[in-house]
């Protein structure tokens, strides 16, 4: 094999595949990437057996061939080059000649026969969304899902598709993000559930762009993101996801409307006073103007009045902080409304047609 590409492309293109490439594998291979210049088109492929992710490099192939070469190290090569055209060359030994002007690097590589395909998908079901919205979507939830693997459901995100609406689900036992996106067709109604980590990568290199589309495709055990010259295959996280609808009321007792920025720059001056291993609420008491908002640890308290408007009763409720800081974060509304039941009952964060909600469960607290 012999391609000669420039070292902005190249870098370009292993920045995308490298966000599969496994942290720890008892399988050697899938610590490289594969090179693929035998079809006609440079080929970069990286699998980790739960996500894979191929992307088409532009560039010049003089000999066709296949290798795998340690991703790691040929990245650090490849960004240490001049910025010019470097040309890989490898022989039937899998050793890889990189070359750029006056360096010249000889590395060892693997055959390319041993590297996993990434698992063909059928391209009969798929949906068609932006890739800013995508990549809008997955800020504006990714952060509900839980840590760890004890329940792997909630690892992951629902993706439920009804006629012309997409709804995005997380949660991870203290709190829901969802947001609904209207699609500009109708589609076949399904409901998957995507790895946390497959989310993650993908809206890390999609463009953002309004314009730019992403082709999204559904199998039963698979879902496959195809945009700009790259694809990225995933594994769905199997089972029935959580009966949200049982959890999401539309009663309350109180509805208030508060300036969103004004109650998270609030919040935000309150955690100066939390160090991380403490789980002191903010303490949130309302009346018929005002929104105060308390918080008492050992390094301090604060104490902050925000005007606000108010239907219905006055209340005294408790919460983690952050989970307040991470869903106004993602709102773009200028103000916001907030339903709540009692100091026991989760509180609702949404707009009036419901295209963003959050639900965070209060915490107790001492007075």
């Amino acid at each position: 094999m012999k391609i000669v590409c420039s070292k902005s492309e190249l870098m370009k293109s292993i920045n995308i595949v490298m966000k599969a490439v496994p942290s720890k594998t008892t399988m050697p291979i899938l610590e490289c990437i594969l090179i693929d210049a035998s079809k006609g088109e440079i080929k970069f492929t990286t699998n980790d057996m739960e996500l894979g992710i191929e992307t088409i490099v532009k560039g010049e192939i003089v000999e066709k061939g296949v290798i795998a070469l340690e991703a790691k190290l040929f990245s650090e090569i490849i960004r240490k080059l001049a910025d010019s055209d470097i040309t890989i060359s490898t022989d039937d030994r899998y050793q890889a000649l990189i070359t750029c002007e006056n360096s010249q690097f000889n590395i060892s590589g693997k055959a390319g026969d041993d590297y996993p395909y990434l698992p063909f998908v059928e391209k009969d079901h798929s949906i068609s969304v932006s890739q800013f919205t995508l990549k809008e979507v997955i800020r504006q939830t990714i952060f509900s899902i839980a840590q760890n693997e004890n329940n792997k459901m909630m690892t992951g995100e629902l993706f439920e598709i009804t006629d012309n609406i997409l709804k995005v689900v997380s949660l991870d036992g203290h709190r829901i993000s969802i947001r609904k996106i209207e699609l500009k067709e109708n589609y076949e109604n399904r409901k998957v559930v995507v790895p946390g980590k497959t989310l993650i990568e993908i809206s890390k290199i999609l463009s953002g762009e309004v314009d730019d589309v992403v082709n999204i495709y559904f199998t039963r055990n698979h879902i496959l993101f195809e945009f700009d010259d790259t694809i990225a295959v995933s594994r769905l996280i199997e089972g029935d996801y959580f009966r949200i609808d049982q959890m999401l009321s539309s009663d309350y007792e109180t509805r208030i409307t508060i300036n969103k920025r004004e109650m998270l720059n609030c919040i935000d001056r309150a955690t100066l006073l939390i160090k991380e291993s403490d789980k002191k609420p903010i303490i949130i008491g309302i009346d018929d103007t005002n929104m105060e908002l308390k918080i008492n640890s050992q390094i301090g308290s604060m104490n902050e009045h925000i005007a606000i408007e108010k239907e219905g009763k006055d209340i005294l409720i408790g919460f983690n902080p952050r989970f307040l800081i991470d869903a106004l974060r993602v709102i773009d509304d200028e103000n916001i409304h907030i339903y709540l039941v009692n100091s026991k009952a989760p509180c609702f964060i949404k707009d009036e047609k419901e295209s963003y909600i959050y639900l965070i469960l209060p915490v107790n607290f001492n007075i």
